[in-house]
């Protein structure tokens, strides 16, 4: 039986269309066959996308300075550490300033990214890998610093369409051999779809619910600290743009992108942009405080990503690292389009990464 099977059956196991969230579950996640619990190469030029700190490591040294500002003798808890590669890059960093965290932890539950996690760690950090310790499950008791780099865009969301005014789950279900839409036949009542008013008939769009629970747990696992959440997304201004006709449903397969989740089912990544709007409105109800939010470009800015290159000596290095920096920054790379959103519990420090830029009154 293969991943096409598995989701067709429970489809007509269900005698009628499943959710599109369903589908994205099982096609992400299932524990055998799911995108990311498979073999396959995902990450890096081999896989299907390159992520900030498989860019350039200076990614995760910035990401280091705001980790040692609010760490106090605290632990660093990574969710989804992809190649181990960022985690390697804020610990040698943390390591260079004297300022370790007591444990960095990573909730890893694909059994292969964990083992290739530990190739990386092992052969970058021999000296301090026994800091690292992995959990498939979230610990109690938490102070410190949470991690979530591309994290958010890879929760199963809802589809919905607009027609006549009122807002319908878009399903999947099995026919003629092959995964279709297929509308619900009631309309979709919940408090994160747009207002309708002003747009056009059929517009599509995401919605997502599973980051709130997500949340609520971080919260609640925290005695104190600070959670950094790197994604693509907008606010909800942006995100429900009338010319977004069609959402921001995206898949990925070896570096090309397409916007059919029903091809490659287990061999590419489906994601969608993140409403940060939405995420803030979570965060406060479980009881953070937001307290930064802005471009990567910014953050990386604020946090002298330029002053790495002004101490490189070497003049091939130095040509290197401009265009890695080029690459996090610029607005036409990585720099508008990923945005970092700083939530606190019981703190009150001035985060260095919004110092030159906090844009949360557009939230």
């Amino acid at each position: 039986m293969n991943l096409e099977d598995i989701i067709s059956k429970t489809i007509k196991d269900n005698n009628n269309p499943i959710g599109f969230d369903v589908f994205m579950n099982l096609a992400l996640y299932h524990h055998q066959f799911g995108y990311y619990r498979s073999n396959k190469t995902i990450f890096g030029h081999k896989g299907d996308f390159i992520t900030a700190p498989e860019t350039s490591d200076l990614f995760g040294f910035c990401l280091a300075r705001q980790c040692k500002q609010v760490l106090n003798n605290g632990n660093i808890l990574e969710f989804g550490a992809g190649s181990g590669i960022l985690a390697a890059q804020i610990l040698y960093e943390l390591g260079r300033q004297n300022s370790l965290p007591v444990k960095y932890f990573i909730i890893e539950l694909s059994a292969q990214l964990k083992k290739i996690q530990q190739g990386t760690l092992k052969r970058a950090l021999p000296e301090i890998y026994d800091r690292v310790e992995w959990l498939t499950e979230l610990p109690s008791q938490f102070k410190g610093v949470v991690v979530a780099n591309e994290v958010l865009d890879a929760f199963p969301i809802k589809r919905v369409t607009l027609s006549n005014n009122q807002f319908y789950e878009l399903g999947v279900e099995y026919s003629d051999n092959c995964f279709q839409w297929k509308r619900f036949e009631q309309p979709y009542s919940q408090s994160k779809v747009p207002h309708a008013d002003d747009l056009p008939e059929g517009y599509t769009t995401e919605i997502s619910n599973q980051s709130d629970g997500w949340l609520k747990s971080i919260y609640d696992l925290m005695s104190e600290g600070t959670v950094l959440l790197i994604d693509y997304g907008m606010s909800r201004a942006e995100y429900f743009h009338s010319q977004r006709s069609d959402g921001t449903l995206k898949c990925f397969h070896k570096h090309k992108s397409n916007n059919n989740p029903f091809i490659h089912i287990g061999d590419q990544d489906i994601t969608a942009s993140v409403n940060f709007t939405d995420i803030a409105k979570s965060s406060i109800d479980a009881g953070f405080k937001v307290d930064g939010y802005s471009t990567q470009s910014m953050f990386l800015i604020s946090l002298g990503i330029e002053n790495f290159l002004i101490s490189e000596e070497n003049e091939e290095n130095k040509i290197k690292l401009a265009q890695e920096i080029k690459q996090l920054v610029m607005p036409g790379a990585m720099g508008e389009v990923f945005k970092v959103m700083a939530l606190t519990k019981k703190q009150s420090v001035k985060l260095d990464g919004f110092k030159e830029q906090n844009l949360i009154e557009r939230l």
